[in-house]
């Protein structure tokens, strides 16, 4: 879902115009920006948190080459799911796009003295 699918979603769930919902969800997003840029904890009850997290500097290492390279400090913005959603989402595969139903694999039964593959 993208964030016009979501102004949609508000625009027909409120009776409001596509525009005004799209106003009314950037004034929200832009409101949790400035919060976290503040640092400052953002709770949803039975949706989840948003926080900062600080990752200090490190010594890091080149997967290519190997060599050493200094990581510079770091501050990211973390989600943490809520126990309603976490859920709501677990036990409601049914509901969304559920993975086909598979058949369980039949086991092979060999008899004895059948020569079976060989991998090299």
């Amino acid at each position: 879902m993208t964030k016009s699918d979501l102004a949609e979603h508000v625009s027909q769930a409120q009776k409001l115009p596509k525009g005004r919902a799209g106003l009314l969800l950037d004034t929200v997003f832009d409101c949790l920006l400035q919060a976290l840029t503040r640092d400052e904890r953002i709770e949803i009850r039975g949706f989840g948190s948003f926080e900062t997290r600080h990752y200090r500097a490190r010594q890091g290492r080149n997967p290519r080459t190997g060599a050493a390279v200094q990581v510079k400090p770091k501050r990211l913005p973390y989600f943490k799911v809520g126990k309603e959603l976490r859920d709501r989402i677990a036990g409601g595969l049914h509901a969304t796009r559920e993975l086909p139903a598979m058949d369980p694999p039949t086991p092979t039964v060999l008899a004895v003295g059948t020569p079976t593959k060989r991998h090299i």
